[in-house]
């Protein structure tokens, strides 16, 4: 599980949800939409705070976190979080994680 998020998606979420200090953006499937990597699932957030966090990582005074019940969207994923400018939209891409091993 890897999960990216670029400036350009950092300034777009400050700007969205509008607010003057630190807080925490939760990511979570949400049962609706043609999910690209997870059929019927798209990714959602939310500003809540974390009671179970199974991953968190932290960019310029924001918290993104996964809870624990919801690590599954992203296994063997990387997301990557990013913002078009010319549309000022969210942008998610997901590619399958490629665990090589070596002998």
């Amino acid at each position: 599980m890897m999960i990216s998020i670029d400036e350009k998606a950092f300034t777009w979420f400050k700007k969205e949800f509008v607010f003057d200090k630190s807080f925490s953006i939760r990511m979570f499937p949400q049962y609706a939409g043609f999910g690209q990597e997870n059929k019927g699932f798209s990714l959602a957030f939310a500003a809540e705070t974390p009671t179970n966090a199974g991953f968190i990582k932290e960019v310029n005074g924001i918290t993104f976190y996964v809870e624990g019940n919801d690590v599954w969207f992203f296994e063997e994923t990387e997301t990557y979080l990013s913002a078009d400018d010319l549309f000022d939209e969210l942008q998610i891409n997901y590619k399958e994680e490629t665990n090589s091993v070596i002998n």
